[in-house]
């Protein structure tokens, strides 16, 4: 039987959820409380401010993300690839208030350090293209600039959760949803592939549901 849930992780969950949905600025304390089942003055006793409880869900979304870097193991560099979109994917919709909102809590912390995870997170897909371009992967004479490419994938993976949240009203993500995810990030980089590197690709899409759960990235 699993354990009960403390007040603070309780408190977490709600606020995560309605920042989400509802945004930092427009999300109060006294909502949160009534999410969790509890007086704001217990819930203040352990987040103080809004700024206090959105700093811990970001602290724990960076964790979550050093933790899977650190125990993910490399294979075959599109398996490593379609896991790394995957969890992105996952991450940016669970935690996206905090790149929809974040001006509005972190006033001075400048989001470009490199020591941020959505640096480290552009890094590992720059790194992973690199290791197709250095496995013989790209045709050749058409791909100019790697960092281009990388930062095109990048901001469809950036972006998608939100086109699905805004156009499509979104409240939950399927598999379906990250299938056509991944096709956005495929549809950028297949047309430099060679002809055996989009099977091997294919074959990693093909994979996708197994990948996911190398390292809880669904």
């Amino acid at each position: 039987m699993a354990a009960a849930k403390s007040t603070p992780d309780r408190i977490v969950e709600a606020g995560r959820w309605l920042f989400n949905a509802k945004g930092y600025a427009a999300t109060s304390l006294h909502e949160i409380a009534a999410e969790v089942g509890i007086s704001q003055g217990n819930l203040t006793y352990h987040f103080p401010t809004k700024r206090d409880l959105a700093t811990r869900i970001e602290a724990d979304a960076r964790a979550l993300a050093r933790a899977r870097r650190d125990n993910l193991w490399p294979g075959n560099v599109a398996d490593d690839y379609v896991e790394h979109v995957l969890f992105a994917m996952n991450a940016m919709w669970s935690y996206r208030f905090l790149f929809r909102d974040r001006a509005q809590y972190a006033s001075g912390i400048d989001i470009r350090n490199p020591e941020s995870e959505l640096m480290a997170d552009f890094e590992e897909l720059h790194a992973l293209l690199k290791r197709i371009e250095a496995e013989g992967m790209f045709r050749r004479g058409l791909l100019d600039d790697l960092t281009v490419l990388a930062r095109s994938i990048w901001i469809v993976g950036r972006y998608w959760m939100d086109y699905l949240n805004e156009f499509e009203g979104r409240k939950e993500i399927s598999w379906s949803d990250q299938e056509r995810g991944i096709e956005h990030h495929y549809s950028l980089l297949r047309p430099y592939l060679t002809a055996s590197a989009n099977r091997e690709f294919k074959a990693a899409f093909d994979r996708a549901p197994r990948l996911a759960n190398r390292t809880g990235s669904s």
